[in-house]
């Protein structure tokens, strides 16, 4: 397995890019330690898969590095790189059974049948195919299908970096947990370095140690699952994670307060020195409540999601969500808006401009 190492990486699709909109990738350095678990996530178009295909070799980026455990790789075709990849469509062979899929990896590098029976073994047991290994790959369902597909990009014990392309996109619903959940623990029992890309926050957090939050190009974010709701970087990066995601209001922000409606909303500390007319409080639905005190606004709407309920209030003309798992306000009723202190913040621009108490 391998580090890996991007360093002022730059990538445009146009011959001679001049301004930061003809690139495709802004900026990017970081790095990815050996045997983690990452996510790559964001929007359609955001450039994960340019991301992706740079790392693996499919694409040469127009400025900076990629290096592995080190070792400049930039120029390196993706079979130098050795690296393993698994994508939105199975790609297996239909006409062979499953455990010649499996094999195919390793007898193509010329492995003796003693290790591409062991291995095959190993890997048919950690993904509960065992009882499948001498059927056709023709014959299975979507999820057996890309188990298989897993299973081919795991076999191998010598790669750098094995690599998912939103992998679970054709699969029935019900049945993604299931990979999810496999997918999870196959990490933890091969330890390999893994690179999980997808659209989708919920496969994201599962899966990944750290996420990749990227937006038009530009990593926003990078942290833990728990990093990125608590404190987000970025007014993107609440909105996009979370259900629903942040609310985000506009505001004019001074010391450790900010104005909303000509009121005072105390924040969860001083904001950063700066420059902006574009201001703006962030806070999760999860830390507004309702009461007779705080913003006066009306309920427009509440909605029952089973565990609690997603209450809906206008304020002039913003709406704010809050999360109630008790007794909510009913709709047309005026309520009070109240915002937990310590995870109120200021945003500059899109960036979070707030700087932790004490």
């Amino acid at each position: 397995m391998a580090k890996i190492t991007l360093s002022h990486l730059k990538h445009s699709y146009e011959t001679h890019p001049k301004n930061p909109e003809d690139y495709a990738l802004k900026e990017i350095n970081l790095d990815w330690q050996d045997g983690g678990a990452y996510a790559l996530l964001g929007p359609s178009g955001c450039g994960k898969s340019t991301l992706l295909n740079i790392i693996s070799g499919l694409l040469i980026p127009s400025e900076g590095s990629i290096l592995f455990d080190d070792q400049n790789v930039t120029a390196l075709t993706p079979d130098q790189r050795n690296i393993a990849q698994v994508f939105q469509f199975p790609v297996i062979y239909d006409t062979m059974t499953v455990y010649d899929n499996l094999a195919f990896p390793l007898r193509n590098r010329g492995v003796d049948e003693a290790k591409v029976k062991s291995r095959v073994s190993e890997i048919a047991e950690m993904l509960e195919v065992e009882d499948i290994l001498k059927r056709r790959a023709s014959g299975l369902t979507p999820d057996n299908k890309q188990k298989i597909s897993m299973g081919r990009g795991l076999v191998r014990d010598d790669v750098n970096v094995v690599m998912f392309d939103e992998p679970l996109t054709v699969i029935d619903p019900h049945l993604k947990w299931k990979l999810r959940s496999k997918l999870k623990e196959l990490h933890h029992r091969v330890n390999a370095t893994m690179i999980y890309v997808t659209h989708d926050q919920t496969e994201a957090l599962t899966f990944a140690d750290r996420v990749v939050v990227m937006d038009e190009g530009q990593v926003v974010q990078i942290g833990t699952p728990v990093e990125l709701f608590e404190r987000p970087e970025h007014t993107f990066v609440g909105h996009f994670i979370g259900s629903p995601g942040m609310n985000i209001i506009p505001c004019d922000a001074e010391g450790t307060s900010a104005k909303f409606m000509d009121q005072t909303i105390e924040l969860e500390g001083p904001i950063k020195p700066g420059q902006s007319s574009n201001c703006e409080i962030g806070i999760r639905p999860e830390f507004v409540s309702f009461g007779d005190s705080g913003l006066r606004g009306t309920v427009k709407k509440v909605s029952d999601v089973g565990r609690h309920k997603v209450v809906e209030v206008e304020l002039g003309n913003h709406k704010i969500a809050g999360i109630v798992e008790d007794t909510a306000p009913k709709t047309g009723e005026e309520t009070g808006v109240i915002f937990q202190k310590d995870q109120t913040r200021v945003y500059r621009d899109g960036w979070l401009a707030t700087e932790k108490a004490g």
